[in-house]
């Protein structure tokens, strides 16, 4: 008897001791239960592309399946279907399945209209970001949120994990940078939030709304800012692989000089180079902006001509201190630090916006 007590207590001490299995992350998107009704009856306007899905179909086709009326679909950079180039210029379309008119956001009109917004009655926001600050989908985010409140309309957002939400880091944006590629001053390069989280802080500092207006994010269900999550599909013809989302951060940097990051090769963002090359498809990338690879570009070019002369390296570091640092030979310590004091100030800002646990 004493034996047998004794296996069993084993077994127990075993099973408890064993690392408990990751639940499946559930995205905003598959939580229908949350948002479907508050469409119900409503004119509803998309923010969507080829990420939009909720398994293996396409949000859009969920919500005309659920008889939600979709009036129309609003794509970003890239295009609905996720295959324009970076900058390409997205026209006006219709979605071939749905015939659902879809309306660019990227060109001439990056802001919904008035005329544009005029029938709808709520907007619902489902992209994949990938956590920085020049990818222009948080800027899209941005101008949908004051068009929104411009016009007194709900905005739905359906929550992404943050593939890179771990770290914040980088230098932050100063107001005299800001752009497309960088549209709200005081956020570093890696900002450390879902695009749910990061709209609470935006509508935070949004003027007075119209009447009408609200946020509202459809959170994720078992996320963390430490859970491992692969995108299921590539958020950007550019960004195919795990690896190049993940050194996307610190490499994004080179467009604003004459380095290639390997557009137009099938390792985009994972190799760099000009006559010099350096492959960094092994390495392991770190939970920082990694500086070596500019410094290490940069002593084997020519100063003249690394730096493009139409200030894009300004906009997409958002300063104008990084170049010069670089060029001056400062150190990687000296650097960060001088990135500190925004950056803790930026922190103490996201940490009101945050829905997930971290760390």
């Amino acid at each position: 008897m004493k034996l047998k007590a004794l296996s069993l207590l084993l077994v127990a001490v075993l099973v408890c001791a064993a690392p408990l299995k990751a639940q499946r992350i559930m995205v905003g998107a598959e939580r229908t239960d949350l948002y479907l009704d508050l469409l119900k009856g409503k004119r509803v306007a998309v923010v969507a592309n080829h990420t939009s899905l909720i398994g293996s179909t396409h949000l859009v086709d969920t919500l005309v399946a659920s008889n939600i009326m979709v009036k129309k679909i609003f794509c970003p950079e890239h295009g609905f279907r996720g295959t324009a180039a970076a900058g390409e210029r997205i026209g006006n379309s219709t979605d071939e399945k749905t015939g659902i008119a879809i309306v660019s956001l990227y060109g001439s009109n990056k802001k919904p209209s008035p005329q544009q917004m005029a029938d709808v009655d709520v907007m619902l926001f489902d992209l994949q970001d990938v956590g920085c600050r020049f990818y222009t989908y948080i800027s899209t985010l941005h101008y949908v949120m004051e068009a929104c409140a411009l016009r007194g309309i709900p905005l739905i957002v359906l929550d992404r994990p943050n593939p890179n939400g771990h770290y914040v880091d980088g230098p932050v944006m100063e107001r005299e940078y800001c752009s497309f590629v960088g549209i709200r001053a005081g956020t570093p390069i890696v900002y450390g939030m879902t695009i749910g989280e990061y709209a609470g802080l935006i509508s935070s500092e949004l003027p007075p709304p119209t009447k009408g207006y609200k946020l509202e994010v459809v959170p994720l269900l078992n996320y963390t800012h430490d859970s491992i999550y692969h995108l299921p599909v590539p958020p950007s013809p550019a960004l195919q692989t795990a690896q190049a989302i993940a050194l996307y951060p610190s490499l994004c940097l080179f467009e604003g000089t004459s380095i290639s990051v390997g557009r137009g090769t099938e390792h985009p963002f994972e190799i760099i180079g000009n006559d010099y090359k350096m492959d960094l498809r092994s390495v392991k990338p770190t939970p920082y902006i990694e500086l070596k690879y500019l410094r290490e570009m940069l002593a084997n070019s020519d100063h003249e001509t690394f730096f493009l002369k139409n200030n894009f390296f300004e906009k997409l570091a958002g300063n104008g201190r990084l170049r010069q640092q670089l060029l001056e030979g400062a150190s990687d310590e000296e650097i960060r630090q001088s990135w500190q004091p925004e950056l803790d100030n930026f922190k103490l800002v996201r940490s009101q916006f945050l829905l997930y646990p971290e760390h």
